[in-house]
């Protein structure tokens, strides 16, 4: 069995995690919507992650929605001490599967009570407010009214800790001078790398940073650079994407998602790869314009 321990660990809130954890997207129906095809496929997985040593979960309320949440409970209830699951508010899914907003005072606090139902806990580790200005990636916009109603919860009991996604350098700046902010989720990958000035500004500040699609999403990633490399180590590119994203800052907790047991090994094998200084400068040159100078 893969020992994760190689890729190292990182702070998130007052823990301390294993730096690769896993995403449960996928674990709901297609499109992130109803239940899944193979529900006892998806409770094998995570039990899988878990006895694997995956020690954080990322998941939310608004997968499926509920299913991930009641999938999560039903394997790995009652959870053990050192597990980290980290959900996620701000929007709620049409009856035609849509994404919507969903920031209002209300929207929110039944947010973080559907997840302590469906989790079946009665505080949330991590809670990150996902800001939706925009469906093409973060907007500019005051978080101000509702990272306030998420943290009145915190002030409650109800939540441990608290994180953003989908957000703007100018929105966490703002949201620090709220609460305090132990993590940040946004998009990133060897092919997204909007954020890289960012993760090293937050891996100075202590803050553990999730990139979310980080094998590229709803549109896996593709690169005959990519493939050339992953030849070269014997590997998978999808394992030296996420290799890629250990050797990039220690901050980075990986949440990579998947519905197949197989496919979870495969993912882990990738605290086993080292990559070299000619195998970075090749997979540095994939985001080509995206990437600062």
């Amino acid at each position: 069995m893969t020992d994760i321990r190689k890729a190292g660990t990182f702070k998130l809130g007052d823990r301390i995690v294993k730096r690769l954890g896993y995403g449960a997207m996928q674990l709901a129906g297609k499109g992130v919507f109803g239940p899944p095809k193979d529900r006892d496929g998806a409770l094998a997985v995570l039990r899988e992650a878990v006895a694997s040593g995956i020690d954080h979960i990322d998941t939310s309320d608004f997968y499926g929605p509920h299913v991930t949440n009641q999938i999560i409970r039903e394997a790995l209830h009652p959870y053990a001490d050192d597990l980290v699951i980290v959900t996620k508010i701000g929007a709620r899914r049409g009856e035609d599967s849509s994404w919507n907003p969903a920031f209002s005072a209300e929207e929110l606090t039944r947010a973080v009570h559907d997840n302590l139902r469906n989790l079946g806990l009665d505080v949330l580790d991590v809670v990150n407010l996902r800001l939706m200005f925009s469906i093409h990636g973060p907007a500019e916009g005051s978080l101000e009214a509702p990272l306030t109603v998420l943290a009145e919860l915190q002030q409650q009991g109800l939540v441990r800790h608290i994180g953003l996604s989908n957000v703007t350098r100018k929105q966490i700046a703002e949201g620090r001078t709220i609460a305090d902010i132990v993590c940040v989720q946004n998009q990133y990958n060897l092919a997204h790398r909007n954020d890289d000035a960012l993760i090293d500004e937050l891996a100075a500040a202590g803050i553990a940073y999730a990139p979310f699609f980080p094998l590229g999403g709803f549109t896996p990633l593709q690169s005959t650079a990519l493939s050339d490399v992953a030849a070269q180590l014997d590997a998978t590119p999808m394992q030296v994407a996420l290799a890629w994203l250990l050797q990039r800052s220690p901050n980075i907790l990986l949440i990579p998602g998947t519905s197949s047991v197989t496919h979870l090994r495969e993912n882990l094998a990738a605290v086993d790869i080292a990559l070299p200084d000619d195998a970075l400068k090749t997979l540095d040159h994939i985001a080509g314009d995206n990437a600062p100078g």
